[in-house]
Formats: structure tokens, sequence, C-alpha cells
């Protein structure tokens, strides 16, 4: 089998480029847009920064129809459905995991581990960075608890939610690192596409696990900062009063009764991103539901697993040519 010729890459050199070029103007314009446009709470904003650059045009059309606002003052009705509200989850998500399983790709290829050892570290970094930074850190204060609280909070959601994502993740990297060697090289820009393709699988199938999470109050949505402020606390009503009074300088007063109509749909409006913070809901849902959801992306991480081992090498390093691994088999083929 040593004398097995490499296989060719998928795609062109000339498309992975373009991807590439694609990705920072995707990039650019949602950051652009969200620190001067859009006012999605702040980690939310870096989260959506992180997730298009994994997932470059995909990420920003994502973005435009679930997140951006269409018009001043209308982000707060814009973003309640809960579709929405679970996409902003699944970003959220994407945002901590994907980057925990990146950098530690990052790291396992400089050190030269198997793929078979490199799954398991990527899943571990990943699961640590969304629960302990993403989730607990960066929303404790929304949550209105102590770090550990919202660490203990936070676990088995964030689990779920976790494997879920390992499980879209897992089996693309393997496979296409698999097909082309490079892509285990964090210096080679194979390895950034794949973990791209990779990404966008994983947000794929961790989406209707965040829509369960997000439905059942055990999970947050998206928000808007004129509701929840910048770190994500429920602003004073007295800020927003003042908030809306400012907005309204140097227009014509109004009627009476439009000013009570205007307050009363303003309040409404802001109201509604709250549903999907509020995860006060989720102590209602039985123990026996929770531990059904988290066998069942548990199912789902073991399918991945499965998949990787079936159509890719768990034993190949970085650095090593197709001719060095010995029984080797081509993509489709079995020993």
């Amino acid at each position: 089998m040593n004398d097995m010729p490499a296989p060719a890459p998928l795609l062109p050199d000339f498309v992975l480029w373009l991807w590439f070029a694609l990705t920072a103007l995707s990039v650019a314009y949602v950051a652009w847009d969200l620190f001067t446009r859009t006012p999605e709470m702040k980690v939310m904003k870096w989260g959506w920064v992180l997730v298009t650059l994994y997932t470059g045009p995909v990420g920003l059309l994502i973005y435009w129809f679930s997140c951006r606002e269409p018009s001043p003052g209308t982000h707060e009705a814009f973003i309640a459905p809960l579709w929405k509200q679970a996409v902003g989850s699944t970003i959220h998500c994407a945002a901590g995991d994907a980057t925990g399983i990146i950098v530690a790709a990052v790291i396992t290829a400089y050190l030269g581990l198997s793929m078979g050892v490199d799954i398991w570290i990527e899943y571990a970094a990943g699961f640590a960075f969304g629960l302990f930074i993403f989730q607990a850190l960066f929303m404790k204060d929304m949550m209105g608890t102590s770090y550990g609280q919202a660490v203990r909070d936070s676990f088995l959601p964030e689990w779920m939610s976790m494997n879920a994502m390992m499980a879209g993740m897992l089996p693309v990297m393997v496979i296409l690192m698999t097909r082309d060697m490079r892509a285990m090289e964090a210096t080679s820009p194979w390895f950034w596409a794949s973990m791209s393709a990779a990404t966008l699988v994983g947000v794929a199938v961790a989406y209707p696990v965040n829509y369960w999470l997000v439905k059942n109050k055990l999970k947050h949505g998206m928000g808007t900062e004129r509701a929840l402020g910048k770190g994500g606390a429920p602003q004073e009503e007295g800020s927003a009063s003042a908030h809306a009074g400012h907005s309204m300088a140097g227009m014509p007063s109004p009627a009476p009764a439009a000013i009570q109509v205007s307050a009363s749909a303003s309040h409404a409006v802001a109201a509604m991103p709250m549903a999907g913070m509020d995860m006060s809901g989720g102590v209602h849902v039985s123990g026996l539901r929770k531990a059904t959801v988290t066998l069942l992306t548990l199912l789902m991480l073991a399918a991945g697993c499965y998949l990787a081992a079936r159509y890719g090498d768990l034993s190949m390093r970085p650095g090593e040519a197709m001719g060095e691994m010995p029984g080797m088999p081509m993509p489709g083929h079995r020993m």
C-alpha cells in the first residue's frame, strides 16, 4: 500500500482563495454593521464576528436574515421569533465551542498527535472554552448569578450543545484531513478550509438542539442592548425611559394620546427579546426530558465518531505522507 498515490485536492486552489477573500469581506461587513448599526449584546457581537470568520459568506447570510437590524428601532421585533432566538443560541455555542476546537487543533497539530487523540483533546477544549468563558463568564451578569453558579446552571445545556456541535464537526474534519493530509497542518490554507467546512456542518447539526434548549428556556437566545444593556444585564426602566426621551429630542411634540400609545408600544417591543433571554422556565423541564435529550446528543456524537472512523483514518499524524501510513485505504475502500 506504500506506493499508493496521494489523492488530488478536493477543490482547485483558486476556489479556496476565493472563499477566503469572500470570508474577509463577510467578516468586515458583519463587524461594521454590528458595531455601528445593530444593537446586539456585546458578547453576541463578538460571537457573530468569530462565527462569520469560520463560516464565511454563509455566516453573513445567516446574520443578515436573523440578526441584522433592518431599520432603526426594529431590532427587538426582528429577533423576537423563536427560530431567530435559536440561531442566536447556536451562534453563541459555535463561537465558544468551535474556537476551542480550532485552537486545540492548532496545538495538537504542532505536537504531532494522532487524530484519534486529537479529537478528544479538541472536544475537551471546545467544551471548556464554551462553558467557562462564553457561557459562564460572559453571561453571568445577564443570568444574575455568581460565576460558580453560572457554571453549574450552564453545564448541562452547554454539554448538550457541545455534543451536537462536535457530532457535526468531527467527521468532516477527519474525513477531509484523511482525503488531503495538508489539512492537518495549521500552516496550510487547507487546514482552515477544513475547519470552515466542519464549523458549517457543526452549526447545522447543533441548531435543532439549541432550538429545543431555547424553547424550554434552558439556554438564552438573542438580545438587544436597548433592553439588556451592553453586558447583558437588564436596563433599569428609568434608563430605558431616558433613552426613549433622548431619541425623541428635536421631534415635534405628539398629542398626549399618541404619547401613551407610543410608550406602550415601546415597552412591549423592549420586552420582546427578554422572552428568549429569560431562562427561568428551564426548571419546569422534567429530569426525564433532559436525560432523553442528553442521551440523544450522545448518540449524535457516537454517530459522528462512527462516520469519522468508517470513512477516515484516526491513526494519521501531521507531517505523514500517504505512503507512510501503513494500511491506509483510499476513501470509499475498506481493508
